[in-house]
């Protein structure tokens, strides 16, 4: 496994363990066969687990908790998350500390390597597209994170609680702001994929474009973890499971559709559709490790050799780059 350069963490594997996948998100799968997929994850290179008590109701983290408990833990870094909203500037420390510590205990761990912001950022007076009710719980104003999460952070580190933290999706605008700011993130998980979407969780933005804040912290050299690489399994492939009775995850089907040339152009490159998506952002730029949603050993065996494959060439990228 080939290792990159992470300065929050010195140097990191080129693909990390999410915790979507080992959490139920992402399709069926048993306890068993997760705890069994982090411990070849190891095994095989990667030194990093992505987690978050939001993936299957703390499940991600129990799964780690269980894979991990008999290991050295100098041997590997764990990020996990807390989706926070927009509280009371005198509630946010408590209520990310809370989060972490349930996050530690159901780990078994006594640090976090990385804490990211799991709630979107925007702008203060940023009404969101969809969802507009939810915005108090699932979004960050910037005057909330500026005033509040980033000094509660900053306490968090000072207590040996957590060694670094991020933040990920977002309004653009909000984000880059954020990454221009006088205390930038140590590091920023960025959606890196073919389509440039988030698909299904982008309804943040009235017009999500990805590759705006992608493209900002390379030029920043802001530290970057990639995201969405296989984009909700858009790009394998099949889907995994069955659309929503709801359509929440709509976008995330029409991607699929979308994605119809990008299998095609696969198929005569000789690999699987979610290979290629993975080395597509392997490839690309800065991006320190690629961050899997995989849930069972035989979908990350599939990734772990198309890591082995290499970069694509920078013939491969110009056409990928210009196929949508």
């Amino acid at each position: 496994m080939q290792k990159r350069i992470f300065k929050p963490f010195g140097s990191v594997s080129a693909l990390t363990l999410g915790g979507g996948g080992i959490g139920n998100v992402w399709g069926e799968t048993s306890r068993e066969e997760c705890v069994a997929s982090v411990n070849l994850a190891l095994e095989s290179g990667i030194d990093h687990l992505d987690v978050a008590p939001m993936y299957g109701k703390g499940e991600a983290e129990r799964v780690v908790g269980e894979a991990i408990k008999d290991k050295n833990r100098s041997d590997f870094r764990i990020t996990t998350k807390c989706r926070l909203g927009t509280p009371n500037d005198e509630e946010v420390y408590d209520k990310l500390n809370a989060s972490l510590i349930r996050s530690l205990d159901t780990m078994g761990t006594d640090h976090v390597d990385l804490f990211l912001l799991h709630s979107q950022l925007i702008e203060d007076d940023y009404e969101l597209p969809v969802l507009n009710e939810l915005r108090a719980t699932n979004a960050t104003t910037l005057k909330c994170y500026y005033d509040a999460v980033i000094p509660a952070f900053e306490q968090l580190k000072k207590e040996g609680k957590i060694l670094n933290w991020g933040i990920g999706l977002g309004q653009e605008e909000a984000l880059i702001h954020a990454i221009n700011s006088q205390t930038p993130p140590d590091a920023m998980q960025c959606a890196v994929n073919v389509l440039n979407s988030i698909g299904a969780i982008g309804y943040i933005s009235k017009k999500s474009n990805p590759n705006l804040i992608l493209e900002e912290c390379q030029q920043l050299d802001i530290p970057i973890l990639a995201i969405r690489a296989v984009q909700a399994g858009a790009l394998t492939d099949q889907m995994d499971r069955e659309p929503h009775p709801s359509g929440m995850d709509k976008a995330d089907f029409d991607d699929f559709d979308k994605a119809a040339p990008f299998r095609k152009l696969a198929a005569e490159w000789n690999e699987s559709t979610a290979s290629l998506a993975h080395r597509y952002a392997l490839s690309t730029d800065k991006v320190g490790s690629v961050i899997l949603g995989i849930k069972n050993r035989e979908e990350l065996i599939e990734c772990l050799d198309s890591e082995k494959k290499g970069k694509l060439s920078e013939e491969q990228m110009n056409i990928l780059n210009n196929l949508f």
